[in-house]
């Protein structure tokens, strides 16, 4: 049972890393899993300034800018979080470069990522204190 006490508890430790005036870029936006999210993101109301597919950059895309790195993307658009779908083999680099890009919030929802390519981003991780 969720009781007063530990409601307490939990709002004194919860943290909120983004809000409505957020700046989003969506790496793999192009694709058919970074498409079907970003546009509910954008019906929500997400602010998603920028996507990143380096094979599309100059381009848009849902009406979205696309760039291609996460570094330009930042640089044009001022995102300071971003969303990743990409698949499994490239999540890794996805995650690298936008630790690389000193975002302040980093997500991933790709699974079989293989654990050898998350020890890398773990490794990253602990390495700087920019990026969650």
């Amino acid at each position: 049972m969720f009781t007063r006490a530990l409601a307490k508890k939990f709002s004194s430790t919860a943290k909120v890393f983004i809000n409505k005036e957020t700046k989003v870029m969506v790496q793999g936006m192009t694709g058919s899993q970074g498409t079907y999210h970003t546009q509910g993101a954008l019906d929500y109301g997400t602010k998603v300034v920028a996507g990143v597919s380096p094979k599309k950059a100059g381009s848009s895309h849902l009406g979205v800018p696309v760039y291609a790195t996460c570094s330009d993307a930042k640089k044009a658009t001022g995102a300071s979080a971003s969303m990743i779908y990409v698949p499994p083999a490239f999540a890794a680099a996805a995650i690298l470069e936008a630790i690389e890009a000193e975002l302040d919030l980093v997500v991933c929802i790709t699974e079989g990522i293989p654990q050898h390519d998350m020890v890398k981003v773990k490794r990253a991780l602990l390495s700087q204190k920019k990026t969650r």
